[in-house]
């Protein structure tokens, strides 16, 4: 099951997300579980922990399954705008 993970901004570097999705604690344990797991990005291998992430896009590794998303405050200022 794809578990959602709202972020504020445009973008998310690899490592940030998985902290805020609870994967892990630190920056540390970001390059040891990168280090032992593969991580997909849509479906592409990623090793960098910095590698950009933006809305819609999703993250595979080891038994997470997460979908980047915007955060319920920035999905309301974007609603008016696709009314138009």
């Amino acid at each position: 099951m794809v578990r959602e993970i709202p972020i504020r901004g445009e973008t998310i570097r690899l490592g940030q997300l998985l902290k805020l999705a609870g994967v892990v604690h630190g920056g540390s344990e970001v390059k040891e579980l990168l280090a032992s797991e593969p991580a997909w990005i849509n479906e592409q291998r990623e090793t960098r922990r910095g590698r950009q992430l933006r809305r819609g896009d999703t993250v595979r590794i080891g038994e997470h399954d997460l979908r980047v998303i915007a955060a319920p405050d920035e999905r309301r200022a974007i609603e008016p705008d696709q009314a138009r």
